[in-house]
């Protein structure tokens, strides 16, 4: 009898045992599945199209609310995306999924519940054995369908029917085992990245920046790789919030927010005072974020609001940059701002003996005294006749500027946290050109809006740059940076460099926050911009930054 014991409990030993290795082994490979973060997406078609069940009688079908958004947010995302669809969906909803597709070099992919391995083998065939997670977004009315997939390696996000309540009054990304479930498709990339920031990037913990900027702008940083969803190698992941979705859940799942905020800006009151900090109306999105960051002084924010300020005010701008004059020590050439004069009134009875007092000749630019946000911010005119001012069609208040000569060449420069770059452009001709342009049209005034065009000399639009590179005085002007960078307190900014012909003089003619440093190659822009958000969300103080040719 013992013996049968003994024989009975050696093999309910064994039967445990085994039992226990195979829990240990899902579970390890559950740990190193969310360790690797989600790798690839696969978007149903049960979640992107409209329910609409008249769209196949009469041929019309359309994407459903938040299919158009998620779809372009995963296009740059460095995350692999394919769109699923069920092998009798009607050949009008495949058409649109298959455009969509195609419009975003995206996999398509046919799911069916009764042959899921086929699907998982369609998958890995086209984007092959990814460390990491792939990731299938149904709707709550394939919950069913999807169950024969929850013990495998993939991940489950579900899109909650309309109307269908939540297990809290609002808790997007709330999980159970084997799904997620979300509200809106909006959530879904916040919803990656909480999950990729649970894993360590390298031994290094990762942190979420949540940016906001103008959709077109966005696109532009997005289509250089520098908001992917995955963590970049110095461990930051990046997600676009959205004033569709509760700010403050938003920013409680961010580590810090990167923005453009002069995109979001609506009106900007001008008056007497240069103070812009109350006179700047936003939209209500940007509005409830700064109320936010009020009330959470321990946000960090990229840059500061009130940091931004001067950058939109011409006026303040210039007067910043009289500061200038303390660098002109060391170095044979000497760097400063125009000269410039703030005009109330065009028609006012000494404007043109205060135009001389403040050492300008003419031609005169004249720019509108803001610099950014509202649309006539770059409408701008350039004077030869000091009787133009009285009809002069520039916004007021503004600012009349010292046109400098300087070969039609300018120099960008873009301080990028520690690391400064420049380029070279091309520029609006030396005054005497510019006369003979005008003389055409009598000497009125050239206007133009600088975003747009510029005038330029078209004989002459050929000559050779090949010696710029000798003519600017880089240590001033990483001296001029540096100081900048200290005085503006800004991460990320821009500054317009000409060389005045005859003195040398580097005058800096215009200030800009976040630019988007085009002309510098992605593969060093990119891991720089990466490193100077990094070093700002960890308290990292820069040291002083040098021109990387």
């Amino acid at each position: 009898m013992n013996a049968k014991l003994t024989q009975f409990y050696a093999k309910a030993n064994f039967a445990e045992n085994r039992r226990e290795t195979q829990c240990v082994c899902v579970c390890e490979r559950e740990r190193k599945r969310r360790m690797c973060g989600v790798k690839g997406i696969v978007l149903d078609a049960s979640v992107l199209l409209a329910a609409d069940k008249n769209d196949d009688e009469n041929g019309s079908v359309s994407l459903g609310p938040g299919a158009d958004y998620i779809l372009r947010q995963l296009r740059y995302s460095k995350i692999l995306t394919g769109i699923s669809y069920e092998p009798d969906l009607s050949a009008y909803k495949v058409r649109l999924l298959q455009e969509k597709a195609r419009l975003y070099s995206y996999n398509c992919f046919v799911f069916q519940s009764t042959a899921i391995d086929n699907f998982v083998s369609e998958v890995s065939l086209a984007w092959g054995d990814h460390s990491g997670s792939y990731m299938h977004v149904v709707s709550s009315y394939m919950d069913e369908e999807i169950s024969p997939l929850i013990s495998s390696d993939w991940l489950f996000t579900v899109l909650r029917s309309p109307g269908k309540p939540s297990d809290v009054e609002y808790s997007p990304g709330t999980e159970n085992p084997g799904k997620i479930f979300i509200n809106k498709l909006e959530e879904l990339p916040l919803t990656i990245c909480s999950l990729n920031k649970k894993k360590q990037a390298m031994g290094k913990e990762v942190k979420t920046v949540g940016y906001l900027m103008k959709p077109s702008r966005e696109e532009d940083f997005a289509k250089r790789g520098a908001f992917p969803l995955n963590p970049t190698p110095n461990g930051l992941t990046f997600v676009a919030l959205n004033y569709e979705l509760p700010i403050s859940w938003q920013l409680k799942e961010v580590d810090g927010v990167l923005h453009k905020s002069t995109d979001d800006i609506i009106a900007v009151e001008m008056s007497s005072s240069s103070d812009f900090e109350n006179k700047v109306a936003y939209t209500e999105g940007m509005e409830q974020l700064q109320r936010y960051i009020r009330c959470h002084p321990d946000c960090c924010v990229i840059d500061p609001f009130s940091n931004i300020y001067p950058v939109l005010d011409r006026l303040k701008i210039q007067q910043i940059l009289g500061g200038l004059e303390n660098l002109n020590t060391k170095s044979c050439s000497k760097i400063r701002g125009p000269h410039f004069l703030k005009v109330l009134d065009f028609r006012e009875p000494k404007l043109e003996d205060r135009i001389a007092d403040a050492k300008l000749s003419l031609p005169n630019i004249v720019k509108p005294q803001v610099a950014c946000g509202v649309a006539d911010a770059h409408s701008m005119a350039i004077v030869f006749k000091a009787d133009s001012y009285k009809d002069l069609n520039v916004p007021l208040p503004a600012i009349v500027q010292e046109y400098v000569d300087h070969s039609s060449t300018m120099f960008k420069f873009y301080v990028v946290g520690k690391k400064i770059f420049f380029a070279i452009k091309k520029s609006t001709p030396n005054a005497d050109i510019l006369i003979k342009l005008a003389e055409e049209k009598e000497l009125k005034p050239l206007l133009f809006d600088s975003l747009k065009s510029l005038p330029v000399d078209k004989d002459n639009q050929q000559k050779s740059q090949h010696d710029d590179n000798n003519r600017i005085d880089q240590e001033l002007v990483t001296d001029a940076a540096n100081w900048l960078r200290r005085v503006l307190d800004l991460t990320i900014f821009g500054f317009d460099v000409v060389i005045q012909e005859g003195t040398g003089d580097h005058v800096i003619v215009d200030v800009n926050y976040l630019p988007s440093f085009k002309e510098v190659p992605d593969e060093v822009a990119i891991p720089t911009f990466w490193e100077a958000i990094k070093e700002k969300l960890t308290g990292k103080k820069s040291t002083e930054a040098a021109i990387l040719l």
